[in-house]
Order: structure tokens, then sequence, then C-alpha cells
């Protein structure tokens, strides 16, 4: 299997703090991988370094070949949920995703709507995102990860605010996206999660990769 991420002695500074130090991992074509470590350990921001979203101080990132910051200024093909996912309040589930999806135009109403009821949501609901609870917020992030059908999914927590059947639908769903190839990276305070669905973890701790574990 080839390497869809690698990212190699990357460093990132905020003045005289060292957020991530000389991190080298890579993550191969469809497997699930875990990310975990305590909060300031450096998850979110090697997330974000990854995607583009983050230059980092040194250090090289490349994603399907090529040099986020250098061949591309954002990774391509990815899909993503880093923090909580931003919609805007007085639109519908459906609008904010037909809206995200009309930026790039890649996908028409029936992928937003699949997405969708993939997620358990139903596009045909008219209440807005602001009268959402946090998991049906968390549901909507993950429909507009996928909407596009993307090769590669950084997911940050992707479980936050879910209940148990609504973890459970969405474990089903990243199982079955990594049967159709995917890569997926995820980072989870939840071990159950890292267990069931994770074919390696890695730990972060002060901006280091301090352990793998094989499942």
């Amino acid at each position: 299997m080839t390497d869809v991420i690698t990212v190699e002695n990357v460093t990132k500074k905020y003045g005289t703090i060292t957020v991530l130090d000389h991190v080298s991992i890579a993550f191969k074509k469809g497997n699930i991988y875990g990310i975990v470590g305590r909060n300031g350990s450096g998850k979110t921001v090697l997330f974000k370094s990854m995607i583009g979203y983050v230059k980092p101080t040194s250090g090289c990132i490349r994603v399907n070949g090529k040099e986020i910051g250098k061949d591309v200024d954002f990774a391509e093909n990815i899909g993503v949920i880093i923090e909580n996912p931003g919609f805007l309040k007085n639109y519908s589930g459906y609008k904010n995703l037909e809206y995200l999806a009309g930026i790039r135009k890649m996908i028409g109403k029936k992928e937003i709507r699949e997405s969708m009821n993939l997620v358990g949501l139903d596009p045909d609901n008219k209440k807005k995102v602001g009268k959402y609870s946090l998991g049906m917020r968390q549901r909507l992030g993950i429909a507009q990860a996928i909407m596009e059908n993307p090769d590669i999914l950084i997911l940050d927590e992707p479980m936050n605010g879910l209940d148990n059947q609504g973890v459970e639908d969405i474990r089903n769903i990243l199982l079955q996206l990594k049967e159709q190839g995917k890569t997926i990276v995820l980072a989870s305070h939840n071990k159950e999660d890292i267990e069931l669905l994770c074919d390696e973890v890695f730990e972060m701790d002060h901006g280091k990769i301090k352990m793998r574990k094989d499942f």
C-alpha cells in the first residue's frame, strides 16, 4: 500500500512555544489511523498542518504526492472535521451543504441528499442549524466531510456530542468508507472508538509522536 500522507520532520512553533516537535508519520491508503493524546498535545495543529490550514515552521507534508504549501496551498480530495463544524445558523442543514457544495461545484443535489441520509439527517427538514443539537451539528459536519466522496478523511473528535446510537451509526459509516479504500485519520478521547476502528494508533505528547500500536 502506498503512503497517501507523509509528514516529514515537521516542527511548528508559535513564538517560543513548540507545538509540533520534529513529527514524522505516514498514512497508507485504505486504513483507519487513530491519534490520541491529551488536550494541548498537538493533535489539532498536526491535522491543520496536514490540510494546509497551518504552515509548519520547518519540515515537509505531502498529500497524494503533492507538497502542501509548495505544490498546492491546501490538501486536495480530502474531507475534514476540525473542532466544531461551522455552519450558517439561519439556514437548514441541506441549504448549508448546498451552499458549501456550490464553492467547488463537484456535486449536486443527489450527493448532498445521499450524504445527509447516510448520517441520519432528513434533507427535507427545514429546521435551522441554529436550532440543531450538538449531535445533529456533528452529523451534519460528517455529511459535509463525505459528500464530495474524498479519498482521505481527517476527523478531529468525530463522535463529539453524539448519543450511543449516533456513535454506532458513525462507526459503521467509517468502516464502510474504509472498505471502499478511503484513508481515515481520526482523533478521539474515546478508547472504544480507537480500539474498534483503528488499524494503527499513534500517541502524541508535547508535540511528539510517543508511541505506535497496531491493532
